[in-house]
């Protein structure tokens, strides 16, 4: 997980959710509308010429290694940079092909020598600059969708310049068949803004490519079910439909290099074959992203022989044979082996992680990373591990709904020297299997490098803040978000226990003592087998973790002993704690950006979880949270939202202390219905009640600041040695980086892309 749900006074909730849900979507605003080519395009669907782009600087991390430790990283980073291809297939039915088509332009023309081109072919320099940031944004985000709100992004320049762009490079002049053939199959979808395909989602909703294009949730629903039955994982597979004689059947594919379906060398026997659930056919077939999982294994494989140790050793070697056979349960068995790997100098992980993109919460998407510790930061993180036993005991629920025993885990800050993947997040709690998780234990990290570029910000770009505030706030917001990364990453997600009934009827809890707070009654209901977080709560799951996360660095952000722990005492403490609130509820409003009308859904997990925040933070009332619609001094729709900080250790605190409580025992009971509904009542945005959401969220999108992408280093082998290649940060930077990344057998790597999408390709229609 990374960052960045009794008795519930349902019948006064009930009362204010409908009043809340009675919302009209307003015929949208010209204001965040501009002209591009002949058509008026949403600016929110590309990426601003003056976007920030920051260079991942880990030079000094890098260099302090030993020549064994810089193969190992090398060899995890290759595997990484393979294996996150495959994003480009997990994101949209073009993605792969725009890439090709990207890659092929720049590895004959650095966009420095593809300048002139442009200019000879008609376009601006403002033109080829959209471009380039175009390319930029797609190569960062790993695909035509943004990682951060699953909204598609196109090229901020007219179609005709570009395809002239594309047929005047060197690399169109030398395969002109293929390169035609290439623009042609996916241009048509580069620029579409079909309602469809403005945003990923699973059905009418949006675009996926985690089911084929004729499924709905209700295909989803039966395919967990089928999956819980088989105790297969869906974290590596993608679902396909289709209908044979007027009856549904159903692919299950699994993403390995091995694509023989029989067992495998080393498999007593194969998950894969044929079977009939609910009167419907599923076939589990092997070999998703094939080549790519292939490319993860052998490098993998190089790593080994410079791993550090045994637990490095083994772990790399499950990790192999779940990308060969397409087993979560050699990953599981990978991910315990590095849980034991205390301490490294180069950590990583990887797999399929993140189930923030599958409409449906239960996929995971690849994700590869490798960094160096940062040795000093890390001190403060192990304080805080050293504490976690006291502070636990300070969470608002019952000692029973809390684990057992608390396994202390690695919690170390992190310079990033690979994440491969569609973004590049601020701090990880991993694993995510339940199983380990609750009785095995669990690694933090806190990635220095990111924090250090992705959260610096200039006064005159701060919305949404008094300007008495906003000095404060840029002062502050580094530390704090420090803080609350190190709170939500190991006592948000790190805490909680899970009530659970094994295949054999045996609890983990105490039924005859154990109390629901919020009814007063026995517990109830729990998770049963093979059932987990992510398949039973489903389409929440991701971001009703978030948010009980956030909620725990909320409320333990309040205590003296963490707040010394990362050395803020006195006044500095106190306003460590403002800003670290204000942050959160000015997030909660930064939120709707990421908030879709006309389908009523949220598109990002951790600003869905901001916004429920915000919103209990004002039913709280007392004027703790104040959120007003102003006219800005250019004339247009602006917003203020201030925070009492007298309030916050009384009216705040108390809000939270129960929002959390609940969140908590919903969770650990599998109480499936009452977490939705609480979740959902908060998560409503409406132009009825208090605050115009709705109109808000026009404020928001006229004057949101787009995120920053990130350049990452290469490394090269040299000999003995090896070498990083560091690049500027800049979006000719980012370019260059990709380019070169996969220079040694692009064509065969390019082919291989194609052939992948073009199988796929029956199924999105």
């Amino acid at each position: 997980m990374d960052l960045l749900k009794g008795d519930l006074e349902v019948d006064n909730v009930r009362l204010q959710f409908d009043v809340r849900r009675s919302s009209l979507w307003k015929t949208r605003s010209l204001s965040s509308v501009v002209n591009l080519g002949f058509k008026m395009v949403d600016s929110q669907y590309y990426l601003p010429n003056d976007i920030g782009v920051s260079a991942l600087d880990c030079g000094e991390a890098f260099r302090l290694l030993s020549p064994q430790e810089k193969k190992y990283a090398h060899y995890l980073s290759r595997a990484a940079w393979y294996g996150g291809l495959a994003v480009l297939l997990q994101t949209s039915p073009e993605s792969a092909e725009i890439f090709v088509l990207l890659q092929r332009i720049f590895r004959k023309q650095a966009p420095s020598q593809l300048a002139q081109v442009a200019t000879a072919a008609g376009l601006s320099s403002e033109e080829y600059q959209a471009f380039l940031v175009y390319a930029a944004g797609l190569y960062a985000n790993m695909g035509n969708y943004k990682s951060f709100g699953d909204t598609k992004f196109i090229p901020n320049l007219p179609k005709d310049k570009l395809e002239a762009l594309v047929k005047a490079s060197q690399a169109f002049q030398e395969q002109p068949a293929e390169m035609e053939a290439l623009w042609n199959s996916c241009s048509c979808l580069l620029y579409s803004l079909e309602d469809k395909q403005k945003q990923l989602g699973l059905g009418d909703k949006g675009i996926t490519t985690y089911f084929s294009g004729n499924c709905c949730l209700e295909d989803a629903e039966l395919a967990q079910k089928f999956l819980d039955s088989q105790k297969l994982s869906a974290y590596n597979t993608r679902l396909f439909k289709r209908n044979n004689g007027g009856k549904a059947c159903y692919e299950v594919r699994l993403a390995s290099a091995v694509k023989a379906d029989c067992a495998a060398e080393g498999e007593c026997e194969s998950c894969c074959g044929n079977f009939n659930f609910e009167d419907k056919e599923f076939a589990v077939k092997r070999g998703d992203y094939a080549p790519l999982m292939e490319k993860v294994c052998y490098y993998l494989q190089q790593a080994q022989t410079h791993a550090a140790n045994e637990n490095q050793r083994k772990m790399l070697e499950e990790y192999r044979r779940s990308f060969t056979l397409g087993s979560v349960d050699a990953h599981k068995e990978g991910s315990r082996y590095w849980i034991k790997d205390k301490g490294p100098i180069v950590e990583s992980y990887i797999g399929f992680i993140e189930s923030y993109r599958d409409p449906f919460g239960s996929r995971g998407e690849f994700e590869g990373f490798v960094a160096v510790v940062n040795k000093a930061m890390s001190e403060r993180f192990a304080k805080l591990v050293s504490s976690a036993e006291v502070l636990l005991p300070e969470l608002p629920w019952p000692r029973a709904f809390e684990k057992d025993t608390f396994l202390k885990p690695d919690f170390t800050s992190l310079d990033v020297l690979t994440f491969a993947g569609s973004g590049i997040p601020a701090g990880i709690n991993i694993p995510n299997y339940d199983d380990i998780r609750q009785s095995e234990g669990f690694k933090n990290v806190s990635l220095g490098n990111v924090l250090a570029v992705a959260y610096s910000t200039q006064k005159e770009k701060l919305t949404f803040l008094a300007e008495d505030d906003k000095d404060l706030f840029i002062k502050w917001k580094g530390p704090s978000f420090e803080v609350q990364v190190g709170l939500h990453e190991l006592l948000g997600h790190g805490s909680g226990k899970l009530f659970v009934q094994d295949d054999q009827g045996k609890f983990n809890f105490d039924q005859s003592k154990v109390v629901n707070p919020e009814t007063g009654e026995p517990v109830s209901s729990w998770y049963r087998g093979s059932e987990t977080w992510d398949s039973k709560f489903s389409t929440i799951a991701s971001s009703y973790e978030e948010c009980r996360a956030e909620c725990v660095g909320l409320y333990l952000c309040l205590k003296k002993q963490v707040l010394s722990i990362f050395g803020h005492e006195g006044q500095d403490a106190e306003d460590v704690v403002y800003v670290n609130w204000l942050s959160m509820v000015r997030a909660g409003l930064l939120g709707l950006e990421f908030y879709t009308p006309e389908s009523k859904s949220w598109r990002q997990a951790h600003m869905q979880a901001r916004f429920v925040i915000l919103c209990v933070l004002l039913e709280a009332g007392e004027g703790l949270v104040s959120l007003e619609e102003i006219t800005g001094q250019d004339g247009k729709p602006d917003a203020r939202i201030t925070v009492d900080r007298s309030k916050i250790h009384t009216v705040g605190k108390n809000a939270i202390h129960s929002f959390l409580c609940k969140l908590q025992i919903l969770k650990s009971t599998a109480d499936v219905e009452g977490g939705r509904f609480l979740y959902d009542f908060y998560s409503t945005v409406s132009d009825s009640g208090a605050h115009n959401f709705l109109r808000l969220r026009e404020t928001v999108l006229l004057r949101k600041e787009t995120r920053k992408l990130f350049v990452q280093a290469n490394t090269r082998v040299n000999g003995e040695n090896v070498d990083l290649v560091e690049y500027e940060g800049s979006v000719a930077g980012l370019i260059s980086s990709f380019t070169e990344r996969f220079q040694d057998d692009a064509d065969q790597l390019e082919a291989n892309l194609l052939e992948m999408s073009k199988n796929d390709s029956p199924c999105w229609s």
